[in-house]
C-alpha cells in the first residue's frame, strides 16, 4: 500500500532539512524516536542504523538515497516486513513544505499514518 502525506510550515526550508539530514536530531521532531544508532553525522547513501522507539522497540533501517538539499529515501524493517519512506522539504510561501510517501504492507502504513503527520508537522513549525 502506498500513501503519502504533505505538511506546510513556517520553518525554514535549510533548517528543516538540517533536521532531517542529521539522524541525531530526529527525536527533537519526531514523538516516535528515543535516539538513534548512526555512525555518520549525516545521511549517507548506502548506510544503515537503529531507530530506538518507546518501550525498547528497534528498527533497523538503511539509507537508499540521498538528494540535498530536498529528499532522501529510507528503508526500515519491522516485524519481517519492509517499509519504504520517501522524505522531500521544498520552500514554500509561508516556509516549508514537507511531503512523505509510505510503501509497505497496509497496517503498517496505515498505523504509522499519523504519527508521520505528526512528526512531520513538528519538523516544519518554529
Amino acid at each position: 500500500m502506498r500513501r503519502n502525506v504533505e505538511v506546510f510550515g513556517p520553518r525554514d526550508v535549510g533548517d528543516a532539512w538540517d533536521r532531517y539530514v542529521q539522524p541525531a536530531r530526529w527525536a527533537e521532531w519526531s514523538p516516535q524516536i528515543r535516539s538513534v544508532d548512526y555512525a555518520e553525522p549525516e545521511l549517507r547513501e548506502r548506510t544503515g542504523g537503529v531507530v530506538h522507539g518507546p518501550l525498547g522497540v528497534r528498527v533497523p533501517f538503511v539509507i537508499l538515497r540521498v538528494s540535498p538539499p530536498q529528499s532522501w529515501l529510507w528503508a526500515v524493517f519491522v516485524a519481517g516486513a519492509s517499509v519504504q519512506l520517501s522524505h522531500r522539504v521544498e520552500p514554500a510561501a509561508t516556509g516549508t513544505r514537507a511531503t512523505l510517501m509510505i510503501n509497505g504492507p497496509a497496517p503498517m502504513v496505515l498505523g504509522y499514518l499519523p504519527l508521520a503527520r505528526l512528526a512531520l508537522r513538528r519538523l516544519v513549525k518554529k
